[in-house]
Order: C-alpha cells, then sequence, then structure tokens
C-alpha cells in the first residue's frame, strides 16, 4: 500500500481528497507573490483525532504537513509545498462553550471570528480582536498570526485574550497548555508561545478565549481630515499622550481616500493629506469624543466631525471597513503590514509616499494609527512593486519598528526575519522550532 493510501485507510472516509483539480483550491492563501507548489493530498479535519492520525503518518513518511483556516492569510503561511499534506480545519468549526460567570469561551479553530462575537454578544459579553477579515478568518488563523485588527489600541491583539490552547504536536500528541483561571503562572508560558507560531509547532484544535462585558452604550465617532502628514502624526500622539483610550484610531492616506471616493462617491476631501477616524465606547464617550475632536482641532485637523447616533457611528467606520475593496479596485495588490513607534508614524507615512515615488508604484497606506501599525497596499501590476516593498520594510526597521505587526512572516518575509531580530535571535528561533519539530515537517519554509 503506497503511503497516500495509508493515510485514507487512517482516517474516516470522505477526509482525505487527491484530487488535483480540488486540491489546488487549497494551494494558498491571500499572499498572491509567492508561488504555491502541488499538494499531495487535502485533509479535511472533523475531529482533533483527524489531525493527530496526519501527523502520525507524516512523521512515519516524513512528509511535510501545512495547516489551514479559511485561506485569509496576508503572508503565505498557509502556501503549501510540492509533495506536502495541507490540513484543513475549516470544519472544526464548533464553539464548544461560552462561560458567562468565568468570562470566557471554549472554540475549535474553525470558527469564524465574527460568528464567535455575535454568539458571545447574546451573552452581553465581547472577543476583542477584530481583524478586518473578521467576517472570514478564523479563529484558529487568527491565533496562528497572532491577529490584531482595529480594537487592538484599546484591548490588545489575540495573544491577550487566549488563555490556553490544544494544540497536536510533530509526533501526533495533544497537549493542553494554559488554564481557566483569570491568573497562572505555572510553568513557561507555552500558550503564549503557540500563538504566532503560524503552524510550525504544532496545529492548534482548540482554544479556551477571554471575553469580556460589552461596553455599556453606542460607541461615538470622530472623524478628522488633516491637510498634512506631520499635523495627523501630531494628533495621534496627542490622543494618546492624552490617555483618552479611543477603542479605535484608524487612518487613511491620500491615495486611499481618493480610492474609497472614486468608488463610493462619498464627498471627502479629496485634496486632503489623511483622515484619522476614532471611536469611543465605555462610560461617557460623548465626552472623551469631544476630547478626541480637541485634539484633532489643536493638531491642525482642517475639518472634524462628531456622529450623533449609533446608525451615524456605524456610517462612519464603514469608509474605513471598505477601504481594502477600494483599494483593490486600482489592481492586484501586496497589502503589507509594518509598524513603527506612534512618534514615527508622520515619519513612515512620508517615507512611503517618497518610497511610492521612487519606484513609480501605486501604494495606498491605511493603519491602526494608535498602535502605529500601517498597512501599505502596493498594486503589485509592475516588476517594481516588491523592491518597493523590501524598501518599506527597510524604513519601518530605520524607524525603530518591526517588518510586520498583526500578518505574520510566512513566506513572503521569512527571507527578512534575520535582519529584525538578529543572528542570536534566529538562532534561539531555530532551536525552539528544533524541540518542537525534530523532523521538520510541520509548515516548513514558513517563518524561519
Amino acid at each position: 500500500m503506497n503511503p497516500v493510501d495509508q493515510l485514507i485507510a487512517r482516517l474516516p472516509a470522505g477526509r482525505v481528497i487527491i484530487d488535483p483539480d480540488v486540491t489546488v483550491g487549497y494551494s494558498r492563501d491571500e499572499a498572491r507573490l509567492v508561488e504555491p507548489g502541488r499538494p499531495l493530498a487535502v485533509v479535511l479535519a472533523e475531529e482533533t483525532a483527524d489531525v493527530q492520525a496526519t501527523l502520525q503518518w507524516a512523521g512515519e513518511h516524513r512528509t511535510p504537513v501545512v495547516p489551514r483556516g479559511a485561506g485569509t492569510g496576508l503572508s503565505g503561511g498557509a502556501t503549501a509545498i510540492d509533495g506536502c499534506v495541507v490540513v484543513s480545519l475549516a470544519k472544526l468549526a464548533a464553539i464548544v462553550e461560552i462561560n458567562a460567570d468565568d468570562q470566557l469561551a471554549v472554540v475549535q479553530p474553525g470558527v469564524i471570528n465574527a460568528e464567535l462575537q455575535r454568539a458571545v454578544s447574546e451573552h452581553g459579553l465581547m472577543y476583542a480582536p477584530d481583524p478586518a477579515s473578521f467576517e472570514i478568518s478564523t479563529i484558529g488563523g487568527n491565533i496562528a498570526t497572532n491577529a490584531g485588527g482595529l480594537r487592538c489600541v484599546k484591548y490588545g491583539v489575540t495573544r491577550e485574550s487566549v488563555l490556553g490552547l490544544d494544540v497536536v504536536l510533530a509526533d501526533g500528541r495533544l497537549l493542553k497548555t494554559g488554564r481557566r483561571t483569570v491568573k497562572g503562572v505555572a510553568g513557561y508560558d507555552l500558550t503564549a508561545l503557540f500563538v504566532g507560531s503560524e503552524g510550525t509547532l504544532g496545529i492548534v484544535t482548540g482554544a479556551t478565549l477571554k471575553l469580556m462585558p460589552k461596553p455599556a452604550g453606542e460607541p461615538v465617532t470622530v472623524v478628522g481630515v488633516f491637510a498634512t502628514l506631520p499635523t495627523a502624526g501630531a494628533a495621534v500622539n496627542d490622543v494618546m499622550r492624552a490617555g483618552l483610550r479611543p477603542s479605535l484610531l484608524e487612518l487613511m492616506d491620500h491615495t486611499t481616500i481618493l480610492a474609497v471616493d472614486d468608488w463610493k462617491h462619498a464627498g471627502l476631501d479629496r485634496d486632503a493629506a489623511a483622515m484619522l477616524i476614532a471611536q469611543l465606547d465605555g462610560e461617557e464617550p460623548a465626552r472623551s469624543a469631544a476630547q478626541v475632536e480637541k485634539a484633532f482641532i489643536d493638531a491642525g485637523a482642517t475639518y472634524t466631525a462628531v456622529s450623533s447616533d449609533a446608525t451615524e457611528a456605524a456610517q462612519l467606520l464603514a469608509v474605513r471597513r471598505m477601504t481594502h475593496w477600494a483599494i483593490e479596485r486600482l489592481g492586484s495588490i501586496l497589502t503589507e503590514d509594518v509598524g513603527v513607534p506612534r512618534s514615527k508614524l508622520a515619519a513612515m507615512l512620508t517615507r512611503i509616499e517618497e518610497i511610492a515615488r521612487e519606484h513609480q508604484v501605486v501604494v495606498a497606506t491605511v493603519g491602526h494609527a494608535g498602535d502605529g501599525n500601517l498597512h501599505p497596499s502596493l498594486v503589485v501590476d509592475s516588476p517594481r512593486a516588491w523592491p518597493a516593498a523590501e524598501a518599506i520594510y527597510r524604513a519601518a526597521l530605520d524607524l525603530g519598528g518591526t517588518i510586520t505587526g498583526e500578518h505574520g512572516i510566512g513566506a513572503l518575509k521569512r527571507d527578512w526575519l534575520p535582519t529584525e531580530i538578529g543572528e542570536i535571535g534566529i538562532e534561539m528561533q531555530r532551536k525552539v522550532k528544533q524541540s518542537f519539530d525534530p523532523l521538520g515537517i510541520l509548515n516548513p519554509g514558513k517563518v524561519i
């Protein structure tokens, strides 16, 4: 019996796909500059035992395994390599438990982020991480990349909301990490280690997540328009320095504003260098919103607006949420993900504009301004796009920043990781990888 037939025999009927016309659909994520290989097979896991059996088989045959959620990643972390087995976790999609007393949820990795948010909302609770892809991305994928989102400026990224994990190791054993308690410091923090590891140390099949009470009342949204990038950067610094704690503080640059207005005819200021969108929740949001508006004005905003009701607040925020699709209308895009200290935000935005001119590439930038996390989207219908992206990485590092704030390293940025973390950092990461995956079968070619 050949190896693939052995895999088929170990799993329930219908859980292994070998038809190349079908498996090709599982071979890549949204990182279109990363060329996928051809998988040997795809396992449609429906329970943890399926993942365990697959990894046991893979270890015996030295076959690489690539975990996959919804395929919404932007760094090539779920890209297949030739001869691998892709393990799809999309059917492991149960919300196992919502515990309102302990403010936690237990879920499988295929649960869509937005579905979890809606489910816990019925209990008066909130799951904080909300990546822009929250309507289509899975909790497992969010954990794999330590995803952030619009609310992370106040509530933190995925790692802050993960209490414990069920992880299938490279040899098929099931490891349980973490806790259900509010506090716990027993041993090394393996939970935090797996969050953001992009399937290179193990495959997550369950997660215990921290919830929190939904903020009382409706949020209030503030918009500010700025004629220069330095004034927009100053406004961000002033808001955060004042301790106003917006639940989101988002930025759109000039190119993005034009893209949105060309698409939706929203009446945006087409001469603006930048637009900031802040949202305030919790106690007295209207009072905090007024303070944010004042900070915008004092920093030099040419126009401001504050929502008067929940509908208007949602409409103002919708402008930010539609940016990805507006930018996609410009052509095939590479959505980048760099971060700088907040004080360097304006300098980074200026450098991105200079790089776009130097390389003659269209770059539209949005970002989580309150975190200094920017997403320059490069139109890639040009051989100059990749050199421009690398120039953006270098600029972020030169300003004391990072090459990825929330999308992960994947395959796309693997060669740049040593530049950021150094030779000793790479050595230690390889030792961690070796201890969890001595045969090197877990998502090879990703991260390191």
